[in-house]
């Protein structure tokens, strides 16, 4: 059966992300594990663990990481090997980060919002509402946002000088933006967040509809 478009887009960005030349996802139950000391897929030294669709790449800082993480984990589920806690049994694990679930949308079926009711104003990621936003936000949430990496303006919803809400989007390789959104934590559950990220989608949509 032919690869949907838009998972073979995804899968040819993180190949390329993971800084190993020949990069490629494994097959179900057999998932590609690569030694990337350079990868993206995760912080230095880590292994770093992506599934896009029914198969995964793994990439790994050394050779003895890589071979125990292939002895591991190969027969694993998919959906097994991006669980921490299924992980952490089988490897002798440290720490975990994420897991995070990542949508993909294609240049051509980005369409922006109808019109919205909260003023949305735009601030360059340096401004300091926006580190008072993160900090107020704590670590986690700040990091999982990924709103701090952000290349492009950032759109706000503001109360008086305090940021409620704000989004942007990282370019990443391959015509890819990753588009980040964060709430203060008072403020959540009022769709003020979709606010700020109808505007950075338009913008967005702008950009890539231009190339």
């Amino acid at each position: 059966m032919p690869m949907d478009p838009l998972v073979s887009r995804a899968r040819a960005l993180w190949q390329e992300l993971a800084a190993e030349p020949g990069a490629a996802f494994g097959t179900p139950g057999r998932p590609a594990v690569l030694v990337a000391p350079d990868s993206a897929l995760a912080p230095p030294s880590w292994v770093g663990v992506v599934a896009v669709g029914d198969a995964a790449l793994i990439t790994a800082p050394t050779d003895r990481a890589a071979d125990s993480v292939r002895s591991a984990l190969t027969g694993l589920t998919t959906a097994a090997l991006t669980d921490p806690a299924t992980v952490a049994r089988l490897l002798p694990v440290a720490d975990t980060l994420g897991p995070a679930a990542l949508g993909y949308l294609a240049p051509a079926a980005l369409r922006p919002a109808g019109r919205t009711g909260a003023l949305v104003t735009c601030l360059s990621p340096e401004h300091a509402a926006l580190r008072a936003l993160l900090a107020e936000a704590g670590p986690s949430d700040a990091g999982e946002s990924g709103l701090a990496d952000v290349t492009s303006p950032v759109f706000v919803v503001r109360r008086g000088t305090e940021v409620l809400a704000a989004a942007g989007y990282e370019h990443w390789p391959r015509d890819t933006a990753h588009l980040c959104v964060l709430t203060a934590p008072d403020a959540r559950g009022r769709g003020l967040a979709r606010q700020a990220a109808h505007a950075a989608t338009c913008l967005l949509y702008t950009s890539l509809m231009a190339r």
